[in-house]
């Protein structure tokens, strides 16, 4: 079962709800003003997703799929390349071509999702 896996994407995705209240989260929204959804696997893509939707619109971040019609884009990932795309450790681009991104709606759209969108991760 998805839901007895905590994925590590989730603390991530709590992190940019924090982030869209921020002068740098309402920068993004004026900047890119689109709608992601990220489906997010645990071990491999497409079983088991957990979606997350990132609204650059309206500055929110949700658990679900986006209800509001089509998102501009969709990403799926499997936790771990999640990770590491959102904390600037692996590119999206060279992500995609090693099929550890899949794109679904307008690649304009995708293009702007880097890991520039995410907040960055606190030294501990």
């Amino acid at each position: 079962m998805a839901n007895s896996t905590q994925l590590k994407s989730e603390a991530l995705m709590e992190q940019m709800k924090l982030h869209m209240s921020t002068d740098e989260g309402k920068k993004l929204v004026k900047k890119i003003g689109l709608v992601y959804q990220i489906n997010i696997a645990p071990k491999k893509v497409g079983f088991n997703e957990k979606s997350f939707v990132v609204d650059l619109k309206k500055g929110a971040v949700k658990e679900g799929p986006y209800e509001d019609g089509k998102p501009d884009a969709t990403f799926s990932f499997t936790d771990d390349d999640f990770v590491k795309v959102a904390s600037g450790k692996m590119n999206p681009q060279i992500a995609f071509m090693r099929g550890a991104m899949k794109i679904k709606g307008s690649i304009s759209a995708a293009q702007k999702f880097s890991p520039d969108i995410f907040p960055k991760p606190s030294k501990m």
